[in-house]
């Protein structure tokens, strides 16, 4: 939002300088982007006059023309505008002299031929606008030699300040003036709007709302007043130096009028050429096959959720956001229409983004405009436009109606204390609203406070509080230390938040470089990995490739390893923890850890060696990862089932499931099925694993009592070896589990170290052979007590798989 200290001053009575303006402006919460002082950049251009403009003798398109600057001597000037002729007053720079538009400093020069000494300027050398059409075109009576900046009013300085989107009431200047008097830069002037009786007392063009029961009311209200005979051409230097001034290009006094209304009083206006309008103005939801030419010069195709302004020959203007071309005001106007309406901001927000369009109109409507300006807004507009073109004035024709909700606020003060911390008195917190517009009744500790109808984001006590916050200052607020506790502090972080930290610093301590991708991802990648479903599609993607939540984390790792391996590394270990939806209910988003890793990238970290070393990862990869994250967030491996089903993006037989039963599942792991890793454009092999950190149990409460003192014998472990004959589908996991409980105060470990499949073990049966550790403790184990251990190994292992010893 941007506005000039002179403009400021139309409704703000004040002495103080622009930098404590600035510092107030941010002070109040409307935080000022920047502050420009516009005469500084354009001191140096002058008033000029061309004396006479000739034909380039060596160039069809130039000119050389004869300049009056006001140094007493013409000073010839070859100019390309076709607008550059004899008699005209314009904008010139001497040689030397900074090009802020084109980013040059101007010299003398010689083109085709004939030497050029200066430049006449268009807006956009000038950065006054983006027309460069030609170049800038003066009254008759502008004084030859004068510095441009003072001639046009543009020697102020100008703010550009930001609005949050609850501020609709200031992105007008007398919202952000008012804000400044209750803050005590100065007094808000009285409000000069009246209202001005109709010389006619007929409305020649009826107004009507229409819009059925199962349509959008997307209009609440709609004025409309003809104003005949009126004389447009272009408005006074003033208001084109305002307009200039904050980006806006000056067109014609009747469009200028409505720019100007829409940045004094953020009250959005539209001006008709009543003689191109058929029958009736009406505001009602657009018709499929519907189209529009804007005034932005592109055409729009409409559907049923646009709102338009129509008359009988169709759409005139898409509501609350642009006109048409076609019915737009020109300098030939003689009779104009002008429409005042209130649009609901969510549905101008809703169509702005469907069809791309970002005006000044659908920037305020968005915000909420005040509900109660339709009135008094046709009302100024009605004004401006008999004082800038005369004319006659119609009835108002009106249809709808919307008014404030006049909310009613019960503020105890001491609400102010408790919410902010901030020691504001009764007479400072009535001094405060009163001055914003609100009305303060009650003589209690708690008062009846009513919000104005330009503050619809007024709510609640905590919008009151926080309006009384502003005005003292936010720098204010005071800031205490966290109390000193004499005790160990309590648990900061939740379980989940622990489990992220711990998953992250376990995977990259396995080498795995973390990523963060996209929460949004395609519809076909969504699908493949097992969502899709309506209620994860977004209403409004961003790209087409981000139309719905992500139902897992690989869709983005693989993404993200397929871009490295375009770009030359094709061996890569990543991992991400973040959120995933399979729906949009709270229970089905979750937290998953997600880790894959591609060509060698295995956590050896060989990848590519002379000795020979390197080789592809595979399934045991992923496995190894998913154990490590697990064991670190202290879940116990042994109680944890394996299943060996592989998960839908695995290769059959290569992947698996971790589960504590059938319906709580932790993760998978496996490796890329070949199929999905051609359709995704990876190659080599990938090996992926996914934890569920939601799934996993909660931490049981450890007893606060010191850990023993750590045992170690001092007498020497021995193994054993055994070779189990069990069926093909028996797990070495099943095998594992059973020998280690065969005795757990002797056995401390046991490891699989062969496995042999062929026609010597039988159709249908494998051979696996493991080692098993036994630690003495106190002493010396005889053979009588190794035999009768390695008998309870073998019974065991036996009765869990139903398999025997090799012979």
């Amino acid at each position: 939002m941007k506005f000039t200290l002179d403009w400021l001053k139309d409704h703000l009575d004040t002495t103080a300088s622009a930098d404590e303006i600035s510092e107030a402006l941010t002070t109040v919460g409307l935080e000022v982007e920047s502050v420009e002082d516009q005469g500084k950049a354009l001191w140096d251009f002058v008033v000029a006059h061309v004396v006479s403009a000739e034909k380039h003798p060596n160039a069809d398109k130039l000119r050389v023309c004869k300049v009056d600057a006001g140094t007493g001597e013409l000073i010839d000037v070859v100019c390309g505008a076709p607008n550059a002729r004899t008699g005209l007053k314009t904008v010139f720079a001497f040689p030397g002299t900074y090009i802020p538009g084109s980013d040059f400093t101007l010299t003398k020069g010689n083109i085709r031929g004939s030497a050029s000494n200066g430049m006449l300027c268009s807006a956009r050398e000038l950065e006054l606008s983006e027309d460069h059409t030609g170049i800038i075109e003066l009254p008759e009576d502008a004084p030859v030699g004068a510095k441009y900046v003072d001639f046009a009013g543009l020697n102020g300085v100008v703010y550009d300040i930001s609005i949050t989107p609850n501020r609709g009431d200031c992105t007008a200047v007398r919202g952000v003036a008012r804000d400044l008097a209750a803050f005590g830069i100065g007094k808000l002037k009285p409000d000069t709007i009246k209202p001005v009786p109709a010389s006619e007392k007929t409305s020649p063009v009826p107004v009507t709302l229409s819009f059925g029961a199962d349509e959008p009311q997307f209009c609440k209200m709609f004025a409309g007043r003809l104003i005949t005979g009126v004389k447009n051409g272009p408005s006074p230097e003033w208001l084109q130096a305002r307009l200039r001034a904050v980006g806006l290009r000056p067109i014609n006094a009747l469009v200028d009028m409505t720019n100007y209304i829409s940045f004094d009083r953020g009250r959005p206006l539209h001006v008709f050429d009543a003689d191109t309008l058929n029958g009736g103005i009406v505001a009602r939801m657009a018709r499929k096959g519907e189209s529009l030419l804007a005034l932005d010069g592109r055409t729009y195709e409409l559907d049923e959720s646009v709102c338009v302004i129509a008359d009988s020959s169709g759409p005139l203007g898409i509501g609350g956001i642009m006109g048409g071309e076609a019915t737009g005001s020109t300098d030939q106007t003689v009779n104009v229409f002008i429409e005042c309406a209130w649009f609901e901001p969510t549905d101008v927000a809703a169509v702005g983004r469907k069809l791309g369009i970002n005006s000044d109109a659908r920037y305020r409507f968005e915000r909420t405009v005040d509900p109660e300006s339709v009135m008094w807004g046709i009302e100024y507009a009605t004004q401006m436009v008999l004082d800038l073109c005369g004319g006659t004035v119609h009835e108002i024709a009106v249809a709808g109606h919307v008014e404030s909700p006049h909310t009613e606020i019960e503020f105890p003060l001491a609400e102010t204390k408790r919410l902010t911390g901030l020691e504001v008195t009764r007479a400072e917190t009535e001094h405060f609203l009163t001055r914003l517009g609100f009305e303060v009744e009650g003589t209690g500790e708690v008062v009846k406070v009513t919000v104005p109808s330009w503050r619809p984001d007024v709510t609640q006590k905590a919008d009151i509080a926080e309006e009384v916050m502003r005005m003292v200052g936010v720098d204010k607020v005071p800031v205490e230390p966290l109390p000193r506790l004499n005790h160990v502090a309590p648990r900061m972080l939740t379980n989940i938040q622990n489990r992220r930290r711990i998953a992250r610093r376990a995977l990259a301590a396995r080498g795995l470089d973390e990523a963060v991708t996209w929460s949004f991802i395609s519809h076909d990648l969504a699908t493949r990995f097992g969502g899709g479903s309506d209620d994860v599609q977004l209403a409004n993607a961003i790209a087409s490739d981000m139309t719905d939540m992500r139902p897992s984390l690989l869709p983005g790792l693989l993404s993200a390893a397929t871009r490295n391996a375009n770009r030359g590394f094709a061996d890569v270990g990543l991992f991400e923890v973040g959120q995933i939806f399979l729906s949009d209910k709270p229970e089905g988003q979750h937290t998953y850890a997600t880790g894959i890793r591609t060509g060698t990238a295995g956590f050896d970290g060989a990848g590519r060696h002379w000795s020979g070393n390197g080789k592809p990862v595979g399934v045991f990869d992923a496995k190894a990862d998913l154990g490590a994250v697990l064991d670190a967030l202290g879940v116990d491996i042994e109680k944890v089932q394996l299943v060996a089903e592989a998960p839908a993006w695995s290769h059959p037989g290569r992947g698996g499931r971790l589960q504590l039963g059938p319906k709580v599942i932790l993760g998978w792991f496996g490796e890329l099925h070949p199929a999905w890793a051609k359709e995704l454009d990876i190659d080599g092999p990938v090996a992926a694993f996914e934890i569920d950190l939601d799934a996993l149990p909660e931490p049981r409460k450890k007893a606060t009592r010191a850990k023993p003192a750590l045992s170690l014998s001092d007498l020497m472990p021995l193994s054993r070896d055994f070779a189990f004959v069990v069926g093909r589908d028996v797990t070495a996991a099943t095998i594992l589990k059973a020998a280690r409980g065969a005795d757990k105060a002797l056995i401390t470990d046991v490891a699989v170290f062969d496995v042999f499949e062929g026609t010597h073990v039988g159709e249908g049966k494998k051979s696996v052979a493991i080692e098993v550790t036994l630690q003495p403790q106190d002493k010396t184990l005889t053979d009588e007590e190794i035999e009768k251990v390695s008998g309870a190994i073998v019974a065991a292992v036996e009765k869990a798989t139903g398999g025997a010893l090799r012979k």
